[in-house]
């Protein structure tokens, strides 16, 4: 039976009429195959789409880390501006998006690989698109060379630590200093493992080695720089998915917070952006996470040249800021989960607030609060959208607002 893609949703798959949800394909194209819950899973494409190119990555038909390397980088960088305009219109409102930001490949420096037996010795990579298999990596063009370059050792280290009933997993994340790497679903550590692990740790050339949550053993500090400012993230904290990705939403926060006096950083995780904008102004951050201030801390201490850094763990969706407390500030700086920061923005109608840089990953929740600001005196003056998770449909964007009675 043929189909009509009329449109992409919000994962990436072509939907024709129905609806009948088609992976990998593309608006306008002609396709058929055997529809099974509303799913055409294995499409053969009868028309295909101008913007159809062949997936730079040999992986992509059986790898899940991937869903838009069949279309060419205009048609994707088209379509995650259209999904940021489409959810603003949605709350009515019309906004400048700027020209997208799309990370290169081979750049995302961190990423959650999974690690199982096999008779022969072991598979490393990612798993398939809606599978339990696990597909080998090896020329993942996603992956920066780093990580790439470990995979043979993760797959001789699950052999010696992973059971053959389940499977074990590697968070990685390149340092300055070298990999920082996360175990979790391994066997339980012993003092002979213990042993074979910090060899390992050294022949791989880790910076730091986590086990089960623990921390194991560091080799050496595995700093990040945030601006010119070095900070020891703790073990599995959050970051930027690629350096690209980081440097252009600072960029667009600068801007946002230009000729702030005082500047509050929401969700500041480690200091992504607080420790550069305090080079010019002083900053106040608050995160859930106390390990998170306490590095972010730690990295303003050991900096010159900074103006003063103050933290505050808070949980931000029990205890918003309100007004009084955002008094001090004109700026702030909110980058907060794919939840979004509804009850947070709803305190900064009638604060002295007047700009406000807003950073998301979810072009949904922005829109919403987006509204709820608009709605209550600030002017929305400018989107970017920010590509860092190249090939996915995953949307990131940082925007600027201020109010209504100041100029831009």
């Amino acid at each position: 039976m043929s189909f009509e893609i009329l449109r992409l949703g919000h994962l990436g798959d072509g939907i024709a009429e129905g609806p009948v949800f088609v992976p990998r394909t593309l608006p306008n194209e002609i396709v058929d195959g055997e529809v099974r819950d509303g799913v055409l899973a294995a499409p053969r494409i009868i028309t295909p789409s101008e913007h159809r190119v062949k997936a730079p990555c040999r992986h992509y038909n059986s790898c899940g880390g991937c869903s838009l390397q069949h279309a060419d980088e205009g048609f994707v960088a088209s379509w995650k501006a259209g999904v940021v305009q489409m959810a603003l219109a949605a709350q009515g409102i019309n906004a400048d998006i700027r020209a997208i930001e799309t990370s290169p490949s081979h750049a995302r420096r961190r990423a959650k690989l999974s690690g199982r037996r096999t008779k022969k010795g072991a598979i490393v990579g990612f798993h398939g698109r809606g599978s339990d298999t696990l597909t080998p990596v090896p020329d993942c063009a996603v992956l920066t060379p780093a990580i790439i370059a470990i995979l043979p050792l993760l797959e001789t280290l699950t052999v010696q630590i992973a059971s053959r009933k389940s499977e074990v997993s590697f968070t990685v994340t390149a340092a300055d200093a070298g990999l920082d790497l996360a175990v979790d679903g391994a066997k339980e550590m012993t003092d002979t493992l213990r042993f074979e692990m910090a060899q390992f740790a050294q022949d791989a050339k880790l910076a730091r080695l986590s086990w089960n949550g623990e921390l194991l053993l560091t080799l050496t500090p595995p700093t990040q720089q945030f601006g010119d400012v070095n900070v020891t993230p703790p073990a599995g904290a959050f970051l930027q998915a690629t350096k690209h990705g980081e440097v252009r939403l600072l960029s667009a926060v600068e801007e946002a917070t230009k000729g702030a006096k005082a500047i509050l950083d929401l969700f500041a995780g480690c200091g992504t952006f607080a420790l550069p904008l305090a080079r010019r102004a002083p900053v106040h951050a608050i995160e859930a996470v106390p390990d998170m201030m306490e590095a972010l801390d730690a990295g303003w201490r050991m900096s010159q040249g900074l103006k003063k850094v103050t933290t505050e763990t808070r949980d931000l969706y029990r205890r918003p800021l309100d007004a009084d407390e955002l008094a001090p500030f004109d700026a702030v700086v909110i980058d907060p989960p794919r939840a979004g920061a509804e009850a947070q923005v709803q305190h900064f109608i009638g604060s002295n607030v007047a700009q406000i840089a807003f950073v998301s990953c979810n072009p949904v929740t922005f829109a919403r609060d987006a509204k709820v600001l608009t709605d209550g005196g600030y002017r929305l003056n400018w989107v970017t959208v920010i590509d860092q998770f190249r090939w996915s449909p995953h949307v990131e964007l940082a925007a600027s607002f201020t109010r209504t009675d100041m100029s831009v």
